[in-house]
Order: structure tokens, then C-alpha cells, then sequence
């Protein structure tokens, strides 16, 4: 059985319903979803605020490639257009960490790179993990550590930027209808 941590991000139009697309797309893989937060966007590009979640979801027949796989056909399928780099999005969907069974799955393929590389520095990645996983433990450095610890190691003021919402996400059963 292999698992996953996706980050799930959009600050382009229905930000919600754009979310929500990735657990529908997902159906009953999705076992857990985080609180909405919101939080303000860095980068080089003006932009509105996003909505982030974390998810934890399982597929037996998913390796690393096929969790990337289904993550990108998530994003197209809500018009991401891979633009300019930290710009605005309708929809990001990252793979934080993948297991197979208890072990986490390291990759530094081309267009893969597990665990995700800069998933310790983000507060909006870290803060809803930790609501679906307490325990949660990431590898850094070839280190596994604590999320919660590495969290700690973030810019209060960063911390502080990532607000949770009164917004619910909908975890199904069964996939949406079409």
C-alpha cells in the first residue's frame, strides 16, 4: 500500500471548489483532510491570497511516478498552466511524502523529487499536516524529523500568516458524479 501527503493550494477564482476537486478526483483513496487556511502569497508576482490543505491518501496500484501523475492530471483538469514560477494558480497539488508501506520513498528522478524539497520552510504546508497527522515526520537532510519540530524552526510572523477558515472540504466515498 503506498500513502501520500499532498499540499493543495489555489488562489485563482473558486479557490474552494478548486480544492475540492482534488478529493472528488481522488474519491475513497483520500482517508483524511486538514482544516482550510489561508495565506498570504510570496513570490515575485502580485498576487490574492491562497487557500491551502493538506490531504493523506492511499492507492495500492500508486508508486511516486503515479502520485505525480495523478497530481498533475488534477491540476489540468482545473486549467493550471505551468506559468511563471511562484505565480498565481487555479490549482497546485505537491506530493509532500509517498510510503510504501512504513518506508518513505526518496527520489531524485527528473520531475520527481521525494520528499518534497522545500516542504520543511513552508508554514501552509506544516500547520494542516500536523491537524490530520500529530505525529507527522518528514525526512530532511536524510533526517527523519519531527514536523512539529521543524515547524517550530519557522519565522514566527510566518507561522502566524497561515489563518485557518471556517471553510470545510468534503471528504466522499465514492467519487463525485460526473
Amino acid at each position: 500500500m503506498t500513502s501520500t501527503v499532498l499540499s493543495v493550494g489555489s488562489n485563482l477564482g473558486d479557490r474552494l471548489t478548486r480544492l475540492q476537486s482534488v478529493l472528488d478526483g481522488l474519491g475513497p483513496a483520500v482517508r483524511a483532510v486538514s482544516p482550510v487556511y489561508e495565506t498570504a502569497a510570496w513570490g515575485f508576482v502580485d498576487q490574492g491570497p491562497f487557500l491551502n490543505a493538506v490531504l493523506l491518501a492511499d492507492d495500492p496500484a500508486l508508486d511516486g511516478h503515479g502520485w505525480l501523475r495523478r497530481a498533475q492530471d488534477l491540476e489540468a483538469a482545473a486549467g493550471r498552466v505551468r506559468g511563471q514560477r511562484w505565480g498565481p494558480r487555479t490549482l497546485d497539488v505537491d506530493l509532500i511524502t509517498v510510503h510504501d508501506g512504513a518506508d518513505e520513498v526518496t527520489s531524485r528522478a527528473e520531475g520527481l523529487t521525494l520528499p518534497h524539497p522545500l516542504a520543511h520552510l513552508r508554514a501552509f504546508v506544516l500547520i494542516p499536516w500536523l491537524d490530520v497527522d500529530p505525529d507527522a515526520t518528514l525526512t530532511v537532510a536524510g533526517r527523519s524529523q519531527r514536523v512539529q519540530r521543524l515547524l517550530s524552526e519557522i519565522d514566527p510572523a510566518e507561522r502566524a500568516g497561515v489563518r485557518r477558515t471556517d471553510l470545510v472540504l468534503d471528504i466522499r466515498t465514492e467519487p463525485a458524479a460526473g
